[in-house]
């Protein structure tokens, strides 16, 4: 298939390109930049895109948007988290729609945050939106994708762990130190999917019989204080010290640290168990004892 990928640089797409090279797929990323050998330049915020990659892709998969964990939440930043999202998908959208020879599928990243902070509550793809300010980013995401014409898959992805970026390297450095810990009271559910598990699983979606919202989770979401105390036991370290609400909240804002620290969804595949896709990190502890080495 030739496959454009948006997004390519960052912490999946990085991961998910090399991947569908080397299972013999041709992967144009789309960059902000001049473009190189393999790539096409765009720009989402003013709606400029060559119409004429899109009409010989087989697929897009759209994974681009600011860093949610980047910044702290300024009304600027929360408007470009926001625009970063929609814009550029909203331009997809429209070009797959008028092509000549549109593409046979559209996968459009999205996010458990969907589902908006919501306790013990078991979450399949059919739960109803929750509120708040990721809520509402993503579910303006995912409307945005309407009107493609094409099987359009949104992919609720859930904590993406990898040694190389994300929460998982930002906590490593603590627990490996013997400092980690819970957050808070370390009730909240953490819905986490490994690197491995969710590039396999996009490649899964280019083909499998499914539209509409995917959750990308692993099939055994965790609490945090038990995702503490199994970093603990792989890392071979102590996980006992609790980090109080005050000092994430005071270095990132109480709302971003609320939404990424102290609030979770407990999130469910449904879809893509149902599917017929098999995890080859099912569990918390072999997921971390593959990415770490352990």
């Amino acid at each position: 298939m030739q496959i454009v990928v948006s997004g390519a640089s960052g912490l999946i797409g990085s991961a998910l390109v090399p991947r569908l090279v080397a299972h013999g797929h041709e992967v144009v990323r789309l960059v902000r930049r001049s473009a190189k050998q393999g790539e096409s330049t765009w720009d989402p915020a003013r709606g400029v895109i060559d119409a004429h990659i899109i009409e010989n892709a087989d697929a897009v998969i759209h994974l681009s948007g600011a860093g949610i964990g980047d910044k702290r939440w300024s009304n600027s930043y929360k408007r470009e988290i926001l625009d970063s999202r929609v814009k550029s998908t909203k331009l997809l959208a429209s070009v797959i729609a008028g092509a000549a020879k549109r593409p046979s599928v559209f996968l459009s990243g999205s996010a458990i945050g969907y589902y908006g902070a919501r306790g013990d509550e078991p979450l399949h793809e059919t739960a109803a939106a929750g509120t708040g300010f990721l809520a509402d980013v993503c579910r303006q995401w995912e409307d945005a994708t309407s009107g493609a014409g094409v099987r359009t898959v949104l992919l609720r992805t859930g904590i993406v762990l990898s040694p190389k970026g994300g929460a998982l390297k930002k906590q490593l450095p603590l627990f490996r130190a013997g400092l980690g810990g819970k957050f808070g009271r370390g009730n909240q559910w953490q819905s986490w999917i490994s690197i491995d598990d969710e590039v396999a699983a996009i490649e899964h979606l280019l083909t499998a019989n499914l539209q509409g919202p995917v959750n990308l989770t692993a099939p055994a979401p965790v609490t945090n204080a038990h995702f503490a105390a199994i970093m603990g036991k792989v890392l071979r370290r102590p996980a006992l010290l609790p980090v109080p609400a005050f000092g994430p909240k005071l270095l990132l804002g109480g709302e971003l640290a609320d939404a990424l620290l102290f609030t979770g969804q407990r999130v469910i595949p449904a879809a893509l168990s149902a599917s017929g896709f098999e995890f080859a990190h099912p569990t918390l502890e072999i997921a971390l004892r593959s990415l770490l080495n352990k």
